[in-house]
């Protein structure tokens, strides 16, 4: 009972309740919208088929595994793909990014066997309306110059990704 009585233990409570009530009240004005977007402009109808089926929106990073990318590496390559995918989506459709950016930018890597599968995903990705983006890597480091590495779609409704990426495993 000796923390009650430390000089901080008070300031820190006070700013811990200052901060619930805060985020709070705050969540009534700025919280989420009940005007939810079209997904990429296309009308896909109920709300449920623009939120998914759980109401939640992803980005998915998939790494292809046969090169043996060090853990540096496959960093900087999702990094790109996550960055370009958010560009792409800032001017393609801000509502839906806001959407995720809501949802807490929910991000997953997996692992692809080669460059084909990646290519097979992307052409999925495309016919379901799904942002991408594609990673060649310049060739600085440990990767021949114009090698395709990751594959990143989305961000969108998680139901759709996962009718991309569904079968494939955590990176």
């Amino acid at each position: 009972m000796e923390y009650i009585s430390h000089p901080g233990t008070l300031t820190l409570a006070a700013g811990v309740a200052c901060g619930v009530f805060l985020g709070w009240s705050l969540r009534g004005r700025y919280g989420r919208s009940r005007n939810l977007p079209s997904f990429a402009g296309n009308d896909l109808g109920s709300e449920a088929s623009v939120l998914g089926e759980s109401g939640d929106f992803k980005m998915v990073l998939v790494v292809r595994n046969d090169l043996k990318m060090g853990k540096g590496k496959v960093a900087a390559q999702c990094s790109h793909a996550a960055v370009s995918a958010y560009k792409q989506l800032q001017k393609r459709n801000p509502e839906l990014l806001k959407q995720w950016e809501y949802c807490g930018q929910p991000k997953v890597v997996l692992k692809a066997p080669d460059e084909g599968t990646l290519i097979e995903l992307l052409s999925q990705a495309k016919q379901l309306g799904l942002t991408i983006s594609f990673i060649q890597d310049a060739g600085h480091t440990q990767i021949a110059p114009g090698t395709r590495t990751v594959l990143g779609v989305g961000p969108g409704p998680g139901s759709l990704i996962d009718q991309v990426t569904g079968h494939l495993k955590l990176y």
